[in-house]
């Protein structure tokens, strides 16, 4: 039974300063602060912000800097992520975690799929488990070409080990179409040991179809409505799971056991079901 450990250190709000602020695309801004708890953080995991007088959210944690600082990417969707898209540097915001279950690395050659926002802890999942790679395809999605994010991250990263894909819905740059057409005939024609993706969660239902045909090991990042971010609020809730406790990161099991609900619906605020569209 899970109990609630009011005295965990990463439970307390730690106020923190706005070190940078980075235009990723002209709707995408990555935030720059220094925390020792977040910099310690595995791929995948995220942390509750907390926007003085406005808001708390969860945000993923992203590419850190070259200075070390700890980073979070955010689109301004509604009050909360409007506010934190707006902080400057020398700003306060209270950051507590990190939390969830982060990607876990393999060894071989992987596909990493993301769309829109969904590439922020793809991109950190890439810069930290380098290594275990021998071969690196990432296919970056977005509706049009001014909002791609990370291309230059994921080359600085790469440095000749992999490749990668550009996909836009408008065909304004690289492939026309969503990045889960891609994702799907290259798992069909292509041998990789693992998938990793995060993004929009029909595009990931997709690849989770795909990957499931093809016997390919998955991992997805789930993103749900949190109002807590570690298991009181029950907001996050997909068949058996808790995003927050059991995810964001989950397996193919856990993804074989939830696919009548993913991609189906998610709940909002108050907890009733709101279909995904």
């Amino acid at each position: 039974m899970f109990r609630y450990q009011a005295d965990k250190p990463i439970d307390r709000p730690r106020i923190v300063s706005v070190k940078a602020v980075e235009d990723e695309s002209p709707i995408v801004r990555t935030i720059y602060f220094d925390d020792e708890k977040c910099s310690e953080a595995l791929p995948g995991q995220f942390i509750m912000v907390w926007i003085p007088g406005v808001k708390e959210l969860p945000i993923s944690l992203s590419l850190p800097s070259k200075k070390g600082n700890s980073a979070i990417t955010v689109k301004p969707i509604g009050p909360g992520t409007n506010a934190l898209y707006n902080v400057k540097p020398g700003d306060k915001i209270g950051v507590r975690g990190p939390y969830g279950t982060p990607f876990q690395p393999t060894n071989g050659k992987v596909l990493i799929v993301g769309g829109g926002t969904g590439l922020a802890p793809l991109s950190l999942l890439c810069y930290k488990y380098i290594s275990y790679y021998t071969h690196i395809t990432v296919i970056v999605g977005a509706r049009t070409s001014n909002q791609l994010l990370f291309i230059d991250k994921f080359q600085d990263i790469l440095k000749g080990k992999g490749r990668i894909i550009v996909t836009t819905d408008d065909g304004s740059k690289g492939y026309r179409g969503f990045a889960s057409e891609v994702a799907e005939k290259l798992i069909k024609t292509e041998d990789f040991d693992m998938v990793y993706t995060c993004g929009p969660e029909l595009m990931m239902k997709a690849i989770f179809k795909a990957s499931e045909e093809r016997g390919v090991a998955i991992q997805a990042s789930l993103e749900r409505v949190m109002r807590c971010g570690f298991g009181i609020c029950g907001s996050c809730c997909i068949d058996r799971y808790l995003v927050c406790k059991d995810g964001p990161v989950f397996n193919t099991h856990q993804l074989r056991i939830m696919q009548d609900e993913l991609g189906v619906y998610s709940r909002d605020y108050s907890g009733r079901r709101v279909n995904i569209h």
